[in-house]
């Protein structure tokens, strides 16, 4: 039987995540994840702000990788923004796509992945 492979969020408090991909544990403060890989989610990459928030560059690697599904996480406080270009990316493309608290966000994320889903998230673990 040929499994995909998968990539888990672990755990998420406030500043912390961490991400279990094929048995490794990764810390990470703010992160891209899809499966089978886990990045830091640098915003001096791509200078976002909270507002007007996750910008197209900040997905495309994780599009990259041939995901059906998006997750796109707020903070904790709902205060990260999502451009509505980014929105209308995943529309084009169409991939369905969720954005909300991140704890929801990373329930929502795992339950798709652990049904074989091809998911990737973008995750903010603060305000």
């Amino acid at each position: 039987m040929n499994k995909s492979p998968t990539s888990l969020i672990s755990h998420i408090s406030w500043g912390r995540m961490e991400v279990t991909n094929n048995g490794e544990t990764y810390q990470f403060k703010d992160c891209k994840v899809w499966p089978g890989g886990a990045k830091e989610w640098d915003w001096r990459l791509t200078g976002t702000r909270h507002q007007p928030g996750i910008q197209p560059a900040d997905i495309e690697e994780i599009l990259a990788q041939g995901i059906e599904f998006m997750v796109l996480s707020r903070g904790m406080q709902l205060m990260l923004q999502t451009c509505p270009e980014t929105e209308e990316l995943l529309s084009q493309r169409g991939i369905e796509y969720y954005i909300g608290h991140t704890k929801l966000a990373v329930d929502l994320f795992n339950s798709l992945m652990q049904q074989g889903k091809k998911v990737g998230g973008i995750f903010h673990s603060t305000c």
